[in-house]
């Protein structure tokens, strides 16, 4: 109660604040705290995207054009760091921040000012890893998975700054996550039982004890090639008795989780989409809070399915194929509850539902060439060719990408009161499913072919695909500006709506959704 009483007091505290920056500065709401995430990874995924621009124009055609091939590996370094670190996560945080105490009943996040410190290191952490692209030879090129020795023995001086800025963000992260941990356990409404929370505070509280649980590995990782490098340690050096394997190990075991913390939110913003555009209670509840549970402890046992190349006893490799196969089961049951959800439904087709079944099927299409990867002896053929940048790419594009639209459309209304336009949102939806696939989809044929990943230059024989993908990458960056058009219109007004934007089933509003659409808060003038 007594976290309860503080967080009003610093609400209390903050309606004071002068208005303008400051306000920002100091700020301890949580509503604030979620917009400027929102804000600062919409930044990020534009600088990110940029520089993928980059990577498409340079492979638009065969041989070297457009940029030096150490540039050419700087951008897809930084360009893989910002969109992990620098967008999908600050966006799944922000959402949390914004939408966690109102889906609960509480009054703010239970620890505002760590909330406002866990936002305000994240510019600082990505400004000194944009900085180190100026450094005398350049920035990180190693790749964001920086492997060593490419990280250590061969790397300049920006591994430096690499590594300070991966020690800010997962300090934000870890930060990040306690709140959410310590909000949802202490500060639920009376009656909110763990079995009634919101599917999206579910998948939340499971990603955050895997960001706990995940973090302080990375950190190790990359304390060990600062030692490397500047201290004369010999963890990843054969030279002086370390192993360069030992360092993939630690990689993905922070790595494997990762991907499901940039994937589990997802989860929950889809569960709660679907059930509002299908007029129907989400099919199967537990059974999806039992799936996440599961999806996130076999998370932690797949790790080394990155490292089938690298001369694994059989037994080793028959353990992780077996175990990657294992976690499609949940993820499965994911996919047959939301189709069963729509199943004879009242569906209407809204913008956020639109992002929604697009999620379902491409993510669905990257869970497939996820399980052909998963298979060792083909896995041979495929490791570090297009494939493998087609696979992600749907899973964290079309997934967790298109499910953080998904969630800004459904919630921009509560956010701003206003209603965006529909028109505009459209063409960026239908745009953007369009140029996603032509950008991503012949990366399969490609990568099967055996074009290698992170190389400026390929064969001719790859000229016509290669083509096709640049255009297709250009479009859906381009459409992009879209979305901020859209964002930008609706942020500075537009058609007022009512308490209750979108018609849900009759009676169902509190456990079809979040509470947030359908519900309006009391809350005493201090808080607000």
């Amino acid at each position: 109660m007594s976290t309860l009483v503080d967080s009003q007091e610093q609400n209390h505290e903050h309606h004071h604040t002068p208005k303008g920056f400051k306000r920002w500065l100091y700020t301890t709401n949580h509503k604030d705290i979620g917009s400027l995430y929102l804000i600062f990874s919409l930044t990020m995924f534009i600088v990110g995207g940029a520089m993928a621009m980059v990577i498409r124009a340079e492979l638009f055609q065969p041989g070297l054009q457009l940029v030096d091939p150490h540039f050419f590996n700087q951008m897809t370094t930084v360009h893989g760091l910002i969109m992990v670190f620098g967008a999908v996560m600050p966006a799944f945080t922000g959402l949390a921040n914004w939408m966690i105490p109102m889906m609960i009943g509480a009054p703010d996040m239970a620890l505002p000012r760590m909330n406002n410190w866990s936002f305000w290191i994240l510019p600082f952490a990505f400004s000194i890893l944009l900085m180190s692209l100026f450094m005398e030879g350049g920035g990180p090129a190693f790749g964001w998975t920086f492997y060593a020795p490419l990280s250590t023995t061969y790397s300049n001086d920006n591994t430096a700054l690499f590594v300070f800025a991966v020690h800010i963000m997962g300090i934000s992260s870890i930060m990040g996550a306690i709140n959410v941990i310590v909000t949802i356990v202490n500060l639920r409404a009376p009656g909110m039982t763990w079995m009634k929370l919101p599917l999206f505070v579910w998948t939340w509280l499971i990603t955050a004890f895997l960001l706990i649980a995940v973090m302080p590995v990375l950190a190790g990782a990359v304390t060990m090639v600062l030692t490397d490098k500047y201290f004369g340690t010999s963890f990843f050096d054969a030279a002086g008795g370390g192993d360069p394997v030992m360092f993939q190990h630690i990689f993905w075991f922070f790595g494997h989780p990762e991907v499901y913390i940039m994937i589990l939110p997802a989860f929950g913003i889809i569960s709660t989409i679907v059930p509002t555009f299908s007029r129907k209670k989400l099919f199967g509840y537990a059974s999806m809070v039992y799936a996440t549970s599961s999806i996130a402890l076999l998370s932690f046992v797949v790790w080394a399915h990155h490292m089938f190349t690298t001369g694994m006893p059989l037994a080793g490799e028959l353990f992780f194929m077996y175990a990657t196969m294992l976690i499609s089961v949940p993820t499965g049951v994911k996919v047959f509850n939301w189709v069963a959800t729509m199943w004879r439904g009242s569906i209407t087709f809204e913008i956020p539902m639109l992002f929604s079944i697009a999620f379902i099927v491409l993510f669905t299409l990257g869970g497939f060439s996820g399980l052909m990867l998963a298979i060792t002896p083909a896995d041979f053929q495929y490791h570090d060719t297009y494939f493998v940048v087609a696979h992600f790419h749907y899973v964290l594009v079309t997934g967790a990408v298109f499910s953080i639209m998904a969630g800004a459309y459904y919630w921009l209304p509560k956010w701003t009161g206003h209603m965006f336009n529909i028109t505009l949102a459209k063409w960026h939806f239908w745009l953007s499913l369009v140029s996603v696939n032509i950008l991503f989809f012949p990366m399969h044929f490609v990568g099967l072919a055996g074009m290698p990943r992170r190389i400026p230059d390929y064969a001719l024989q790859f000229a016509d695909f290669n083509a096709i993908i640049s255009i297709g990458g250009f479009a859906f960056g381009l459409s992009q500006l879209l979305f901020v058009v859209v964002v930008y219109k609706c942020a500075r007004g537009g058609e007022s709506v009512p308490n209750k934007v979108w018609e849900g089933a009759e009676g169902l509003e509190w456990e079809v959704a979040s509470p947030a659409p359908y519900h309006t808060f009391s809350t005493p003038p201090e808080v607000k």
